[in-house]
């Protein structure tokens, strides 16, 4: 099967060695490999976010026989190694982007789906008795020069008097009295609604309560062939096994596979993010940054990073991955988001960092999450692209989706997220496209605009 990266991206039977999995709790998925021939009425295809959630939703509101097919482990793929940040976004034009380039209407109608796919994920929790550990009740973006504070104040105005979203506005002395201070802190925003979670302790939970509520979990189960039988019923081909279904929602998302089926080929982008988690901090470390504040964090670079101050103490930081994932790749991203750290932190330049990973996030050609049928066959249902958004927008997408199978009717959808998109333009260097950006990205992020 072809990949986008390196096969050391994609080994399947191997946890990755995160912070998530070390703390993951005593969830128990009830869940095995396909073996054999089963069928069902609606299968899904990748056990994250989008494919748990239309899971849950399917078997529990709508009482439908559904089953899912995961490659790894329930939580192997992004939803279970990303930084745990449950957040609106889900597109890589950002709030003034969208604005501009759909429209104040349809941007409001977008964000206001932003906010339900937040609330969404905290009434989940709720309801199915997830331990997630949340954390605040905001979202920092943080300035890391002056011109960028000076964007900043174009965008919160963007938020709070076009599209109604609670944002503050803070010049630096008053974010480092309040949240913390680096050598890159030139004020910031703070933006509601968002928080901090477990991320794999999520994905597991929504596993379990889908199982609970009658879907049928298969992990260490890829899909390696997909076909539409004479009966009009889909096979989906595991190494022991086949399911027919006659319904099916794809929902791989960064670790899409655009050999099983063509109309998907050339859509979507993924984009290595790592991150690395240090030893816990004192509390007279974390003073000496006058950290105290437990919101989840984002810079203004272009190629931006996020961080997190952990429950335990310990500090998150994520960011950009380089190559396409082999070791070599691996160990020069790490290395990098090490120095990063120093830069911004410099107080913290040698603290010891205990876990180090990556995985995919998927970005799309038209800079948005997409949501919809297939248009040769509306028995095949997709949701995917969140732009590094994924906990909130995966299980919104995934709920969105059990409503349009479970009633039969499509449900009210944003027209900016509605469909398929667009393809990049010559896919085949989609990658040189992703090299290049990150050069000229770096360039000006590198110059301080």
């Amino acid at each position: 099967m072809t990949r986008f990266y390196d096969e050391n991206l994609y080994r399947f039977d191997t946890p990755q060695g995160s912070y998530w999995e070390a703390t993951a709790g005593d969830t128990i998925v009830e869940a095995q490999p396909l073996s054999g021939a089963e069928s069902c009425e609606v299968a899904v295809i990748g056990g994250g976010y989008t494919g748990l959630s239309a899971a849950l939703h399917l078997a529990r509101d709508y009482g439908e026989d559904v089953r899912v097919l995961e490659a790894g482990h329930f939580g192997w793929g992004a939803s279970g190694r990303n930084g745990g940040f449950c957040c609106m976004g889900g597109t890589g034009l950002g709030s003034s982007g969208v604005i501009k380039r759909f429209g104040e209407d349809a941007a409001k109608a977008y964000y206001r789906t932003q906010v339900n796919a937040v609330e969404l994920v905290r009434q989940i929790v709720t309801e199915e008795n997830i331990d997630v550990q949340i954390q605040g009740d905001g979202e920092l973006d943080t300035a890391h020069t002056p011109k960028s504070h000076d964007r900043q104040k174009l965008e919160h105005e963007a938020l709070t008097r076009v599209l109604g979203i609670e944002a503050e506005l803070f010049g630096p002395e008053e974010f480092r009295e309040r949240f913390y201070d680096s050598a890159e802190q030139y004020g910031g925003m703070l933006v509601r609604p968002t928080f901090g979670l477990h991320p794999l302790r999520y994905c597991r939970g929504l596993a379990a309560a889908a199982a609970r509520h009658g879907a049928r979990l298969h992990d260490r189960s890829e899909v390696i062939e997909w076909k539409k039988g004479d009966d009009g019923f889909h096979h989906l081909i595991t190494r022991d096994g086949t399911l027919r279904a006659r319904k099916v929602v794809y929902a791989t998302n960064g670790f899409i596979s655009e050999d099983l089926r063509p109309e998907f080929r050339g859509y979507t982008l993924p984009i290595i993010s790592a991150i690395i988690a240090t030893r816990p901090l004192s509390e007279d470390e974390r003073a000496a940054h006058h950290w105290r504040t437990e919101l989840p964090a984002a810079n203004t670079r272009r190629i931006l990073n996020y961080y997190r101050m952990l429950p335990d103490g310990r500090f998150l930081l994520g960011g950009r991955g380089h190559g396409r994932g082999e070791p070599s790749g691996e160990q020069q991203t790490f290395s990098e988001l090490q120095r990063t750290l120093g830069k911004i932190w410099p107080h913290w330049r040698d603290i010891e960092i205990e876990y180090k990973w990556l995985g995919l996030i998927c970005f799309t050609g038209s800079l948005r999450s997409v949501i919809g049928q297939t248009e040769d066959d509306p028995s095949v249902f997709y949701g995917y692209g969140y732009h590094g958004n994924g906990v909130a927008n995966g299980t919104w997408t995934g709920n969105k989706l059990a409503e349009w199978i479970g009633s039969g009717n499509a449900p009210q959808l944003p027209d900016i997220i509605r469909g398929i998109g667009k393809k990049f333009p010559v896919p085949k260097l989609r990658f040189n496209y992703l090299q290049l950006g990150i050069a000229l990205s770096g360039w000006l992020d590198r110059r301080g605009n």
